[in-house]
């Protein structure tokens, strides 16, 4: 049985750890040719290898996301390695956990360049050669930050605002030509981004204990769940799925 991805070339920002390496493994299971394009050269090129090991094809494309001349280079070369881009999953992003007045323009403008501008960079450079070849899917990493606000995090929180906008607003000018572009939305996830976020939001007194992460979500959630939730959103399952934000957060967002 092929996969829900087959045929598919899916460039994968951000897709060497956590959630976006459970992403790339998952998509190349389901038949993708997957590019891995990261900053972490060594994470990168371990995911890549275990893709192949498991049998899968995937080859990794060292860059920057924020930088307009890098992400041209990478996806020019993701190109000429398997040829057009038809699923773009924009997942590349970190985060700033301070309190608002400590917040400095450097930073802010730092995570704007990383969350944000990475998706336009990215988008821009992909959609011709993805438009040319009939079509495709965009996912967006957004956040429930992006509607559920964290004290702390007016920064990250601002960022995450601004992938939900983004993925509708793409959504609605490439529709006519076959482009659909979604938001997924995590919850607390278990990876070392996650991980690091908790420890960050305790030590400034903000309860993310476990007993508060299950009250509001049930449990810390893996990142295969948000894998999953991606792999729906890019493959063909959701070609009437355009605009939308997909909360993988267990009813976070819900109370």
């Amino acid at each position: 049985m092929a996969g829900r991805l087959q045929g598919k070339v899916a460039l994968i920002s951000g897709g060497a750890t956590g959630m976006g390496r459970a992403s790339s493994l998952l998509f190349a299971a389901e038949g993708a040719k997957v590019a891995v394009v990261d900053r972490n050269a060594q994470a990168g090129a371990q995911t890549v290898a275990d893709i192949i090991a498991a049998g899968g094809e995937a080859a990794f494309f060292a860059a920057d996301v924020s930088d307009e001349a890098a992400v041209g280079a990478a996806v020019a070369a993701v190109i000429e390695r398997f040829g057009p881009v038809t699923v773009l999953f924009n997942h590349a992003g970190t985060i700033v956990i301070k309190p608002f007045l400590e917040t400095t323009v450097e930073e802010w403008d730092g995570l704007h360049a990383i969350n944000v501008r990475s998706m336009f960079l990215m988008t821009k450079a992909v959609l011709p050669s993805m438009i040319a070849a009939g079509g495709g899917s965009i996912v967006c990493t957004s956040s429930i930050s992006a509607v559920a606000a964290t004290p702390m995090e007016v920064l990250y929180d601002t960022t995450k605002g601004a992938c939900h906008m983004f993925a509708r607003a793409i959504a609605v000018e490439f529709r006519d030509r076959n482009i659909r572009c979604n938001a997924v939305c995590p919850g607390f996830i278990r990876t070392p981004h996650g991980l690091r976020e908790v420890k960050e939001l305790q030590a400034l007194g903000v309860d993310v204990s476990d007993a508060a992460i299950a009250a509001q979500q049930g449990r810390i959630g893996e990142p295969e769940d948000v894998a999953k939730a991606a792999l729906f959103l890019a493959c063909d399952d959701a070609s009437f799925v355009n605009g939308v934000q997909l909360f993988v957060d267990n009813g976070f967002t819900a109370i």
